[in-house]
């Protein structure tokens, strides 16, 4: 029997009516303006608040990859509801969302948990995350089919990221389809307004320079900050891993600039990880 992933923040995260998701969804990609995005895409950071407050910033993003192809969509996400170590899979049946239904990329789920311990099987943390179900209904808008390869980060260190960091690329590495990754944060919260610009400067600087290292060392001691930390990481680590040693940073906001209260606010960014001919 199929397992089958329900929608668990439609019409609250984002509108449960299709129409009304595909229209906003349209609205956010056509106000992103961005450059041509470069070839060799290997990976996106995005954020996963609700639409109305990170939608805008999300789009730059998946705007930037929505004229390739990608076989297998991978998407790392933050637990922000259940406590488990390393890396949880939902490794086959389908993923529901008001757009329909996405498929499992279970021969790719199966080979990353014969790969290392740091992933497990673990469907039930995954039920009420809100964290990777927001990515969905942009990529079901900007791609005709796509395979899901849904992963949720739990309590993990600097040496389980690299582990999953090579797992992966070994196993994209090794398959003639092609592959993007999605990295699902959001950045600092709650923070006067200039006090979390502060904060996501010292974040955004270490995706802008590519700095792994400076991003591992800073969110431990928390002067970078991001929810979804151990996803970022562990993406950059695998882009790298993938060819990837260039990143653009597309967009960043917060929601004291879509609510006007700037007195506790939640930072947002969109960024593209690529390979570089230079």
């Amino acid at each position: 029997m199929t397992s089958v992933r329900e929608p668990s923040v439609s019409g609250m995260f984002y509108p449960d009516d299709p129409m009304v998701l595909r229209e906003d969804i349209g609205n956010y990609l056509k106000a992103a303006e961005i450059k041509p995005p470069p070839e060799g895409i290997r990976a996106v950071i995005s954020p996963h608040a609700g639409y109305i407050y990170s939608g805008p910033v999300a789009a730059y993003g998946y705007k930037a990859v929505s004229r390739y192809n990608f076989d297998t969509v991978v998407i790392l996400a933050p637990s922000h509801r259940a406590y488990f170590q390393g890396f949880a899979i939902w490794d086959e049946g389908i993923f529901k969302t008001p757009l329909g239904n996405i498929t499992i990329d279970a021969e790719s789920a199966n080979v990353l948990l014969r790969s290392h311990g740091v992933f497990r099987a673990n469907k039930d943390v995954h039920k009420g995350e809100h964290s990777l179900e927001v990515q969905l209904p942009f990529l079901q808008y900007i791609f005709k089919d796509f395979l899901l390869l849904p992963l949720l980060v739990g309590a993990a260190n600097e040496g389980m990221y690299q582990d999953a960091a090579k797992a992966l690329a070994r196993v994209i590495n090794a398959s003639e389809r092609h592959f993007l990754i999605v990295a699902s944060t959001d950045l600092s919260h709650y923070y006067p307004y200039d006090a979390a610009v502060k904060i996501d400067t010292v974040t955004i600087g270490h995706i802008k320079n590519f700095d792994i290292a400076g991003m591992v060392r800073d969110t431990r001691s928390e002067k970078a900050q991001a929810c979804g930390a151990g996803p970022m990481i562990t993406t950059m680590m695998a882009a790298e891993k993938l060819g990837a040693h260039s990143s653009s940073v597309l967009k960043y906001a917060n929601s004291g600039d879509i609510t006007g209260d700037r007195s506790g606010v939640v930072g947002y960014v969109s960024a593209i990880l690529f390979k570089s001919d230079v």
